[in-house]
């Protein structure tokens, strides 16, 4: 009997840290007037909250009951993506056993609608088995819009496509396979691949060309009218520091006289302390997000400072496995941290996705960041003799010249395209 008592007490802690660990995911990802929101209703809500502070002597922002705007008052915003998705799920009958999961599940959904997270660590982190993770899948993914929670794109358009169980081994092989062929709408090509007529795979490619790629996007109700800044990159003493804003770390003061009253009896008593809890999981919960910010934008400041001494040609290569191996943090950790958030530079207020770039590998196993190298090839297009412009060809051959640095031709033309470049025929002057 005493060994089923403990069982029942271990459990109990165990699901305290999971409703702590959520809170902490979803304040981790709140950009800062989203976090002055939910302070503000949190305020509104717990009598224990006294005052919220975002003392800094350069923004007058203070709790509600003060006569002047606070971020959240100057922002207007609506539902999340986050909330929409929560919002459909009360249509739905969902065990009650399965809610946390699935509500994790939504959390770790990333901009574009993908689910950004292992299995087995959703399942770790939620006490849960794979079975049960699988399920909140497919929860997820009936979700509106169609694609949502996907982990791939193929998976993402299959859920968008109406088409048979019996055709979507052929569409995930076609897409995980032969992409370029749907790029280019070669019809040929892939009615003779998979023994299909050229009717069928002309309708496959309409369908296709008509689901959206980021399905989250269409949920992207939000209208920033005002970016706030975190923190503050800035050269002092001939290094690079980096200095947060307090507004990042509002400070919550308790009124003391909930804690002193006398005979309110066991229902009160419960109550403040039910708040009390709150108020500490949302302390803890702002001092992660605190702390992590902190980290990651370190780790970017070290790993860009070429970019911060010399320009953007010298940006790095750098994705969110760096950054997460560099810190021993999940992959979704790092992109929940910048989601949404700024950084002032000497260069204005930047994202801080701006400091992830892409790159191409060379050669000698670096790589060269897509940045800098679309920065190159407008550079030398700008220097170019208007009356003979260079040509994709001669730019690749420049850039391995000037730079050392070997690419393609056809990642010329994908870059100088991006730029929104027209081709050197387009060019030329008369």
């Amino acid at each position: 009997m005493v060994m089923k008592l403990q069982l029942v007490n271990e459990q109990v802690l165990q699901w305290k840290m999971n409703q702590s660990l959520m809170q902490s995911i979803q304040i981790l990802q709140l950009s800062n007037t989203e976090l002055v929101d939910y302070l503000k209703e949190l305020e509104k809500e717990n009598p224990l909250i006294e005052e919220i502070n975002y003392d800094d002597p350069t923004l007058p922002y203070g709790s509600s009951t003060d006569d002047v705007i606070a971020p959240g008052e100057i922002n207007a915003s609506e539902l999340s993506m986050y909330d929409l998705l929560k919002k459909q799920l009360y249509i739905l009958h969902i065990p009650e056993k399965m809610r946390p999961i699935v509500l994790y599940g939504i959390d770790s959904i990333n901009e574009n609608g993908y689910l950004d997270v292992e299995l087995q660590l959703w399942a770790k982190q939620c006490h849960a088995t794979l079975e049960q993770v699988e399920q909140a899948v497919k929860l997820i993914q009936s979700l509106e819009p169609a694609g949502i929670g996907a982990r791939t794109l193929s998976e993402c358009i299959i859920l968008q496509l109406k088409i048979s169980a019996a055709d979507k081994p052929l569409v995930h092989n076609l897409l995980e396979n032969h992409l370029q062929w749907v790029a280019e709408e070669d019809v040929e090509a892939v009615a003779n691949e998979y023994g299909k007529s050229e009717t069928y795979v002309k309708g496959l490619f309409a369908q296709i060309k008509a689901c959206h790629p980021k399905p989250g996007h269409l949920l992207d109700t939000k209208i920033d009218h005002y970016i706030i800044p975190e923190a503050s990159i800035y050269k002092e003493n001939g290094k690079w520091q980096l200095s947060f804003y307090s507004w990042s770390k509002p400070k919550i003061t308790l009124n003391e006289a909930y804690f002193h009253m006398e005979g309110v009896g066991k229902e009160t008593e419960k109550y403040i302390k039910e708040k009390q809890t709150q108020i500490e999981m949302v302390k803890k919960a702002i001092t992660y997000r605190g702390d992590t910010l902190e980290r990651v934008i370190q780790c970017m400041v070290e790993k860009q400072s070429l970019y911060f001494e010399q320009g953007t040609h010298m940006m790095q290569p750098l994705t969110l496995k760096d950054i997460a191996e560099e810190l021993a943090l999940h992959v979704s950790t790092i992109s929940r941290a910048i989601a949404h958030k700024y950084v002032q530079t000497p260069n204005g207020i930047l994202p801080l996705n701006f400091f992830l770039q892409s790159g191409v590998k060379q050669s000698n196993g670096t790589k060269a960041s897509a940045l800098a190298i679309k920065n190159m090839i407008a550079d030398l297009i700008a220097q170019e003799d208007k009356y003979k412009p260079l040509s994709d060809e001669k730019l690749r051959k420049l850039i391995a010249e000037k730079y050392t640095i070997q690419i393609a031709r056809r990642t010329v033309m994908k870059y100088r395209e991006q730029l929104q470049i027209p081709s050197s025929t387009k060019r030329k002057e008369c």
